[in-house]
């Protein structure tokens, strides 16, 4: 004869539900994800709904368009340029400055940012275009303007350096490189930017 034994099937715990700002930087994270690995094209908000272990009406919610939810997740995502360096010489500060963009601009929102960029029809690129001025090379060039202001006072940089051309340079540089080329800045390739472009332009001679 024999005997049946039954074993208890384990108790399923259900998942604590999110609100609020928690579920919002779950479906945040998973749109982050799912442009990293099927792009802006191949993204779809039951896709993000779907990685952020909710219901698809949860992302339409707070998100009417897909294009609004990317906006949002891009800009969440992006490394704060909130500090100038301070190191107390000029191209130190700027190496440090390059290096903080760099990490921006290739970050995983950066790296998705130049993505959806690439992959969307250039009317809705632009609202992307924006975030890029926005959330990289604006607060790049307000941090340029302490590092070169702070120079000035120390008189390592000449008075008159403090000019839009000048503020623009790094930032076009980076971006240009990033768009044509979609390769990363090396340290070393920063810091020759700075000595054989920045210096010049701010007329110092390195020891």
């Amino acid at each position: 004869m024999v005997t049946v034994r039954w074993t208890a099937a384990p108790v399923r715990t259900a998942s604590p539900r999110r609100r609020g700002a928690v579920l919002e930087r779950a479906i945040l994270d998973a749109a982050l994800e799912q442009l990293g690995t099927v792009g802006w094209n191949g993204l779809t908000m039951e896709g993000v709904a779907s990685g952020a272990q909710t219901g698809k009406a949860a992302v339409y919610r707070r998100w009417p368009s897909k294009e609004d939810l990317v906006a949002d997740a891009l800009r969440a995502g992006l490394p704060r340029l909130d500090a100038a360096p301070d190191l107390g010489d000029v191209r130190e500060d700027l190496v440090a400055l390059c290096r903080q963009a760099r990490e921006a601009m290739f970050s995983r929102p950066g790296f998705a940012l130049r993505s959806v960029i690439h992959e969307c029809d250039p009317a809705r690129a632009e609202r992307f275009h924006a975030l890029i001025r926005e959330g990289v090379v604006e607060p790049t060039v307000e941090l340029l303007h302490e590092v070169i202001n702070r120079g000035i006072e120390r008189g390592e940089v000449r008075p008159d350096a403090a000019n839009s051309y000048v503020f623009d340079a790094i930032p076009a540089m980076m971006m240009y490189r990033s768009k044509m080329y979609t390769s990363e800045w090396s340290d070393h390739e920063l810091e020759e930017m700075v000595d054989r472009l920045m210096l010049p332009l701010l007329r110092i001679h390195a020891p």
